[in-house]
C-alpha cells in the first residue's frame, strides 16, 4: 500500500520527532528529516511540517515552494519564513493561520497538537498507516529481501527484539534462527523469562548460549563507558558469526533497531552526532559475514508496542521497560565483573518487582537501578559496614528525546530502599536520581 507521507523538517527541537510521534498514533505515515536534507522531493510528500527549533533561523536547502503541497511552519520557523516571503507574520496564538501571498503555506504560532490535526485535515490524507498494514506490508518486504536465505536474530527478551522475532516468524517461519546470548548482564533470570513470554510460539526455536564469561574476560578493567559498549557489540557480532556459521544458509543479521535510534544518530544538520553509541546503530564491523536487516527500524517505541501486540505477544512483555543492549554494563558504573552484576541484578529486581506491586509500574516509562562505585559507611545487625551504593532511576518520557523524573511516593520509595538493604547485603545505601533528560541522559552511562 502506498500511504500518503508527511515529512516533517527538523530545526533542532525535540518538537520534530513529538509531531511525527502524533500523526503516526493517529495513522498518518510521516517520516523526519533534517532541516538540509535534499530529497525531499524524491519522497513524494503529500504534506511539509517545518518544526521549530534552535536552527529556525536557517532554511531548508532546497526550493520547498516547487513542490505544491501544503506546508505548516511553527514558531521561530514560521518567522523566518514570513520574513522571507515578505509577509507580516498576522497569525496568534489558538490559530492556523494561512499566509495571503502563499495560499499553500500556514503558520503556528507554538506546538499544538489539534491544530495540526486540522492542517493534516486540510490536507485531506488518507490515515492508512496501522500495525496491521505494517505487518502486511514488513512480511511482504522480507519475503522479497530474504527469499529463501536463513535469518539469524539476536533476541534479547526486549520489546524490540521480541517483536522482530514474532514478525519474521510469522514471515519466513523455520528460517528464523532466534539466538538468546547471555553476557553476563542480563536482567535476573532473564533466559527463563524469555522462554516463558514465547510459550505462546511453540514452534519458535530459540537457541540459548552462554557466552558470560567470553564477555567478562573482555571488560576486565574496563571502566569507560563508550569502551564498554563497544567491546560488548563487538562481542555480540563475534559470538552471532560463531553461531551463523553453524547454519550454512545463514546470510542475514536481524537488528531490533527502531526510529528513534536513527534520529537520534543523526543531528538537525544532517550530520552524524554521538551522545552515546546505540547498541543497534552503525558500529558494526566491516568484516561482517551477515547483511543487516532491521524491519522496525521505522518504528516509534509505541508503535512497537501496538505491532506486537497485533502479533499476538503477551501484554507482560510488550509492556517492559526498554532496556539498554549492553545492559548491564553501562548501569554498573566502573569495571563490570560477576559479583557487581549479580548485586545489581538483585537490587533491579526488588526495585521492579515492587514497583509492580505498588501499582506503579505503568506510571513510569522506564525504571531501574545503576550501581555506584562507591563504599559506604552502614550499620547492620548492630555492627559497621562498608558495602556499595545504589541509586534508583524512574523517569517518564517519549522515545527517550527527552525525560522527567517520575514523581513515586516518598513511602514507596522508603519501602523499597529498606527491602533492598534487607535483601541485598552487598548495598547498605540507596538513593534516587532526580535529574531530568536533558541536562542528564536517561541512563547513567
Amino acid at each position: 500500500m502506498k500511504h500518503d507521507t508527511v515529512l516533517v523538517l527538523d530545526f533542532g527541537s525535540p518538537d520534530a520527532q513529538k509531531i511525527a510521534k502524533n500523526l503516526r498514533l493517529n495513522h498518518f505515515y510521516t517520516e523526519v528529516l533534517p532541516y538540509t536534507a535534499k530529497d525531499v522531493d524524491s519522497r513524494k510528500p503529500k504534506a511539509l511540517i517545518l518544526s521549530d527549533g534552535s536552527r529556525s533561523d536557517l532554511l531548508p536547502d532546497l526550493s520547498i515552494w516547487d513542490l505544491g503541497i501544503p506546508i505548516l511552519a511553527i514558531g521561530k520557523t514560521a518567522e523566518s519564513i514570513c520574513k522571507q516571503l515578505h509577509i507580516p507574520p498576522n497569525y496568534s496564538e489558538g490559530e492556523l493561520a494561512p499566509a495571503s501571498k502563499e495560499p499553500t503555506l500556514f503558520c503556528l504560532h507554538e506546538l499544538d497538537f489539534d491544530l495540526i490535526q486540522d492542517f493534516i485535515h486540510r490536507c485531506k490524507l488518507q490515515p492508512t498507516w496501522t500495525p496491521e498494514a505494517f505487518i502486511h506490508e514488513s512480511i511482504d518486504q522480507v519475503q522479497k529481501q530474504v527469499k529463501s536465505d536463513t535469518v539469524i536474530l539476536g533476541l534479547s527478551g526486549g520489546v524490540d527484539s521480541s517483536v522482530v522475532a514474532a514478525l519474521l516468524h510469522k514471515a519466513i517461519g523455520d528460517k528464523l534462527i532466534p539466538i538468546f546470548v547471555d553476557n553476563g548482564c542480563m536482567r535476573y533470570e532473564e533466559a527463563k523469562r524469555v522462554k516463558e513470554y514465547f510459550a505462546c510460539m511453540p514452534e519458535l526455536d530459540i537457541r540459548f548460549v552462554d557466552a558470560s564469561e567470553l564477555f567478562y574476560s573482555k571488560l576486565k578493567g574496563v571502566e569507560d563507558p563508550e569502551k564498554k559498549r563497544k567491546i560488548i557489540g563487538g562481542t555480540f557480532i563475534d559470538v552471532f558469526e560463531a553461531e551463523a556459521a553453524k547454519y550454512p544458509d545463514a546470510r542475514w543479521l536481524a537488528q531490533g533497531t527502531i526510529y528513534s535510534d536513527v534520529i537520534e544518530s543523526i543531528g538537525a544538520d544532517g550530520k552524524s552526532t554521538q551522545v552515546k553509541s546505540h547498541h543497534n546503530v552503525g558500529g558494526l564491523p566491516e568484516t561482517m559475514k551477515l547483511s543487516l536487516m532491521e524491519p522496525i527500524r521505522n518504528l516509534f517505541k509505541d508503535e512497537v508496542r501496538r505491532v506486537g501486540l497485533s502479533l499476538g505477544l503477551p501484554s507482560e512483555l510488550i509492556d517492559r521497560h526498554p532496556f539498554p543492549g549492553p545492559g548491564l554494563a553501562v548501569r554498573i558504573l566502573g569495571e563490570v565483573n560477576p559479583q557487581r552484576v549479580h548485586t545489581l541484578q538483585l537490587v533491579d529486581e526488588i526495585f521492579i518487582r515492587e514497583l509492580r506491586a505498588w501499582d506503579l509500574y505503568h506510571s513510569t516509562w522506564q525504571a531501574f537501578a545503576v550501581l555506584l562505585p562507591l563504599r559506604s559507611t552502614g550499620v547492620r545487625d548492630g555492627k559497621r559496614t562498608y558495602e556499595s551504593v545504589c541509586a534508583l532511576r524512574a523517569v517518564n518520557s517519549e522515545d527517550a528525546m527527552s525525560a522527567s523524573v517520575t514523581r513515586l511516593p516518598y513511602e514507596f520509595l522508603e519501602h523499597v530502599s529498606s527491602l533492598i538493604i534487607k535483601e541485598v547485603r552487598q548495598v547498605n545505601r540507596v538513593v534516587f536520581d532526580i535529574s531530568s533528560k536533558p541536562p542528564a541522559t536517561i541512563e547513567w552511562e
